[in-house]
């Protein structure tokens, strides 16, 4: 997963595309500071699970400020902000799609054994364990909660 986006910056430089080529560097940024930060704890460097959680959490970020720059009238801020997740996307598997995303809740419900609510927490955790990049955990959790409420 690192190499790939290495390449990908490579590329972006040697073509001259400045919006991909900077949102890349954020990434490897972002990268780079979870391996200095598992470093202070012992750890190796980011694995590809990792490296999917901070693409996932860009995604958000990306996502939660394009809104506010939507609300706040900078229609031209809230488009850089959505090109950016474009790129950041084409690194994450492919979003699962509600129908999927169900099924995949129903499979971990019954897998963990879950009877009500209070199991909640167990089978988000089956579900992020599984589907790291794959599925938006937010409307995830309102299905569980739906699912699990009967």
């Amino acid at each position: 997963m690192r190499e790939k986006i290495t390449d990908a910056l490579k590329t972006a430089l040697k073509s001259g595309d400045r919006e991909r080529s900077g949102t890349l560097r954020l990434v490897n940024a972002a990268i780079q500071d979870r391996d200095i930060a598992n470093r202070g704890t012992g750890k190796a460097a980011a694995t590809d699970e990792e490296i999917m959680q901070i693409l996932a959490k860009m995604v958000k970020q990306r996502e939660e400020s394009a809104k506010a720059f939507d609300d706040g009238k900078r229609p031209e801020l809230a488009a850089k902000e959505r090109s950016e997740i474009e790129i950041i996307r084409a690194f994450l598997p492919t979003q699962m799609d509600e129908a999927a995303t169900a099924q995949a809740i129903k499979a971990a419900i019954a897998e963990t054994g879950a009877a009500g609510v209070k199991d909640m927490g167990r089978v988000m955790a089956a579900l992020r364990e599984k589907y790291v990049g794959q599925m938006d955990f937010g409307k995830a959790s309102g299905l569980v909660k739906g699912f699990l409420q009967g």
